[in-house]
């Protein structure tokens, strides 16, 4: 991966509390600050969104938009998008610009 990934439960239990978040129908994005000074990024699917099949499904689109759009590094923040149920059904052109539209939103792109 691209970037630095988030993998210790800590960290997403962190983001999800302390963050800022921002909802899309497909997605949500969750933005905290860190002290590393490196962008983290972190995915999820709960549940909700199916079965495995369809859980790694969605991280594999998110995965691939955000190698698209996101620039390499962004400052000290974690990132954590979690997908919702629409996403495992979307193409991944709809999914890039669901998380266009978020980061724009939250301030990282512009």
């Amino acid at each position: 991966m691209r970037y630095r990934p988030i993998t210790r439960n800590k960290e997403f239990s962190r983001a999800y509390s302390r963050g800022k978040s921002y909802v899309n129908p497909k997605l949500v994005l969750y933005v905290v600050k860190n002290r590393t000074g490196h962008t983290r990024v972190g995915l999820t699917a709960t549940k909700k969104v199916g079965c495995a099949v369809k859980r790694n499904r969605a991280r594999r689109v998110i995965r691939a938009a955000l190698y698209e759009i996101l620039p390499y590094d962004v400052g000290g923040v974690d990132l954590v998008f979690v997908a919702r149920g629409q996403t495992a059904r979307c193409k991944s052109g709809e999914v890039r610009a669901a998380a266009e539209q978020l980061l724009k939103k939250a301030g990282i792109l512009e």
